[in-house]
């Protein structure tokens, strides 16, 4: 099943849960990108070196277990987080050698198991036979705002305007990338969430799934 949206949009939230309603790998592919960054910065590389940053998705040792991410054996859950790392990630995710690394490794765990991608080229690119693919999108302004009090949460300081104008250019970075962009595949299903709760966007992509793969069958 493949997730695709703006930053902000709940595709990670959204994910998580209809991963395990339905009793599928949840696997945030961002999450991926991140943990690449963070070894460039710790590395003191610069994300925008195309070859070195090739080189460094390529050794990558990533490992997805439900809520955890392990870089070269070492849990990185918290540390992909950081607003430094966020950046570096958006950097790097435009460079085609460290998407097509990491297209091949989230290829292989999706070959392994039943699962939930979330990203931004799932159904496009990693995954264009996937059974089922929804859009996942919001408003701009609900989307800064969910983003907002998801960094205040952990107790980090910005305002809304600079977290505005950050999601402003990672939006137009991701949609007109050369490489891979930000694009709804002709056979996905679009999901405005704006004005939806979590679960009521769950539901939607429940029935969505019945409706593709299940013939009405419930879920649990």
């Amino acid at each position: 099943m493949a997730i695709d949206g703006p930053a902000g949009a709940g595709k990670s939230t959204i994910a998580r849960s209809l991963a395990e309603r339905l009793g599928f790998t949840y696997i945030d592919t961002g999450a991926m990108y991140r943990a690449v960054a963070l070894w460039a910065l710790r590395q003191k590389l610069d994300p925008g070196d195309r070859h070195r940053m090739e080189q460094l998705a390529l050794a990558s040792e990533i490992e997805l277990s439900p809520g955890r991410i392990r870089l070269n054996g070492e849990d990185v859950t918290e540390a992909i987080r950081v607003p430094e790392v966020s950046s570096a990630a958006s950097k790097i995710a435009v460079i085609p050698g460290v998407r097509r690394a990491m297209v091949a490794k989230q290829r292989a765990i999706g070959e392994r198991a039943s699962v939930v991608m979330e990203g931004r080229d799932i159904g496009t690119v990693v995954f264009p036979d996937a059974d089922v693919k929804i859009f996942l999108d919001a408003g701009s302004a609900e989307r800064v705002r969910r983003r907002l009090l998801e960094m205040r949460a952990k107790g980090e300081t910005v305002s809304e305007t600079t977290l505005a104008e950050q999601m402003e250019e990672r939006d137009r970075r991701d949609s007109t990338r050369a490489d891979a962009p930000l694009a709804q595949a002709p056979d996905a299903l679009y999901l405005d969430s704006t004005s939806m709760s979590i679960d009521e966007v769950v539901e939607a992509a429940l029935r969505i799934v019945r409706t593709r793969i299940t013939n009405g069958k419930e879920f649990r």
